[in-house]
């Protein structure tokens, strides 16, 4: 799925903490993540699921995108993730592209 979009996504770790990452391809970025081959977070924290992304045409807005969630509560990040997932759409996305 790598392509010309830029992605901030959330995962769910078994611990029940989330991870925060931008990429340019998130179902390559996810497998690397759950393989051990992600960020060192993962590697200690095992993904469970991609619980939230958003798509931007350049890296730049996927990276400040990505900040600004590192900067949240995790009481404002749970709100974020709460109203993706009552988004269809955004269900249909992820199964579309093979993630879940």
């Amino acid at each position: 799925m790598c392509s010309d979009k830029f992605y901030t996504y959330i995962i769910l770790t078994e611990r029940n903490t989330f991870y925060c990452g931008y990429t340019n391809d998130l179902k390559k970025r996810f497998e690397q993540h759950k393989s051990g081959h992600g960020a060192k977070y993962t590697r200690v924290f095992k993904p469970v699921e991609i619980v939230y992304f958003a798509e931007f045409d350049t890296k730049s807005d996927a990276m400040k995108h990505e900040a600004f969630i590192k900067k949240m509560n995790r009481k404002e990040k749970e709100f974020l993730i709460s109203q993706f997932n009552r988004d269809e759409l955004s269900r249909l996305s992820l199964q579309k592209i093979n993630i879940q």
